[in-house]
């Protein structure tokens, strides 16, 4: 059965963990810095230029967006971390939403894959190793989707992916996608690991 992923859309944004949606269907969840490219992501993968909406204020919006894709699979754009600018109570807001996901979503069992997002300018932050802290010991699936690829040249390329790579908290083997929203480099390979843990067929 043909799997479509331009047939995606927002079912809901979810302010409160009670709000999430019970559709039994595979999950991904997207998670990364406010400004790491999660949206520009989620738009190159389903094909769309604005279903996602790019924040010019990162870490504005603090909501799980649960996107429904072919009524096969959600992608879950969890809230961006790391803004510095967010006061106390949004921080806390966000903490509360991004732990109900992992521990009040009522499918939690469904969530078959994380895509942690890093800059590939930066690498793995103090916040990025927290999250990857956490799915280890939490025993989920994920992979790296080493972002904006096309801000560095050769020689910086292969150095930063090489160094993400090989960061000693990345389990062994963990998969690490070199992408660029502005070219589509790396789509392909992320639609191969998202339909290879969700059993679905990788889209043509």
């Amino acid at each position: 059965m043909a799997f479509m992923t331009q047939n995606a859309q927002l079912q809901i944004s979810a302010g409160l963990a009670k709000q999430f949606p019970t559709n039994p269907i595979p999950q991904v969840a997207f998670s990364g810095r406010s400004n790491v490219g999660k949206s520009s992501l989620l738009n190159t993968l389903l094909g769309r230029k604005s279903l996602a909406r790019v924040s010019s204020a990162p870490g504005k919006t603090i909501t799980v967006n649960f996107y429904n894709v072919d009524k096969k699979l959600f992608l879950v754009d969890l809230p961006g971390y790391g803004f510095a600018a967010r006061n106390p109570a949004d921080k806390e807001k966000w903490s509360m939403l991004t732990d109900g996901y992992f521990t009040g979503n009522p499918n939690v069992d469904l969530l078959c894959l994380v895509l942690q997002l890093v800059d590939s300018r930066v690498g793995l932050t103090r916040d990025d190793e927290m999250m990857v802290d956490f799915l280890n010991q939490s025993g989920i699936p994920y992979a790296v989707v080493a972002t904006k690829v096309d801000k560095l040249n050769k020689t910086e390329r292969e150095k930063n992916l090489a160094a993400i790579a090989s960061h000693p908290l990345l389990k062994l083997g963990t998969p690490v996608i070199p992408f660029s929203s502005l070219k589509g480099e790396g789509k392909n390979e992320v639609w191969k690991v998202i339909c290879a843990h969700a059993d679905l067929p990788t889209p043509n």
